[in-house]
């Protein structure tokens, strides 16, 4: 139920579904595909069209629509869009200090029709920053140890802690991130971006189990991946 104090309104016009906010990270790419769609209209109509479709498809990529999280500071969140593509017992990278055991790693596979736009899994200091150059293959089938990577861990205000990485996929070309070590994040709130497709894992600390299923459709911000204390938490949620 909602307080005197809280604005019971929600957003449910056209707009936030076919009109979602553009990330500023995209926005000199659709500037780039706008002004080409121009130049190409005035030398030949059909390739002024084709830029139109290219001009709109920036814009979709680079979209970064509302996300309600819900509120818990034991729940871990899915920090990106896309389908759980796999979950399996891995050893964490060293670079996150996240000890040599093997952890439940929970892996979300964005494809380039899912939103890029990256979200803290849950609410703390960012601990570990990790950037390691490698290959752009393909993050689908395989576990992608050459590519790409930005590897972070956070430390949550009960002291556990909580890895994710953002790999570059065969498409991507680069991984950008908005954050830096000693940073404040909430549960939600976005750090980054992968550009046109890529993987995203979560490291998931000692004994938390998965509450997502392979080939789940995830959303960021949203999708609720584990709980830190093993109980349900409330489904009311804060809007980012």
């Amino acid at each position: 139920m909602n307080s005197k104090n809280e604005d019971p309104t929600v957003n449910l016009s056209w707009k936030r579904y076919l009109l979602p906010p553009l990330h500023p990270e995209g926005q000199k790419f659709v500037i780039i595909a706008a002004v080409v769609t121009l130049l190409l209209w005035i030398m030949f109509v059909p390739l002024g069209l084709i830029g139109l479709l290219a001009t709109i498809f920036c814009f979709y990529f680079f979209r970064n629509p509302q996300r309600v999280t819900p509120i818990g500071d034991d729940l871990i969140i899915a920090p990106a869009d896309g389908i759980v593509s796999n979950i399996m017992e891995v050893v964490p990278p060293p670079e996150i200090d996240m000890g040599n055991e093997p952890l439940t790693r929970i892996s979300i596979f964005m494809s380039v029709f899912n939103v890029h736009v990256n979200r803290a899994p849950v609410t703390g200091k960012i601990t570990q920053i990790h950037y390691r150059p490698g290959k752009f293959v393909s993050v689908a089938e395989k576990d992608s140890e050459d590519n790409e990577r930005e590897e972070y861990s956070i430390m949550t205000p009960s002291g556990k802690k909580v890895g994710f990485v953002q790999i570059a996929g065969l498409v991507a070309r680069r991984i950008v991130s908005f954050v830096k070590v000693d940073d404040e994040l909430k549960a939600g709130q976005v750090f980054g971006l992968i550009r046109f497709g890529s993987r995203l894992d979560v490291f998931l600390p000692k004994g938390v189990e998965p509450r997502v299923a392979l080939g789940q459709t995830a959303i960021a911000g949203e999708t609720i991946l584990g709980s830190l204390e093993g109980e349900q938490t409330a489904i009311k949620g804060e809007e980012r």
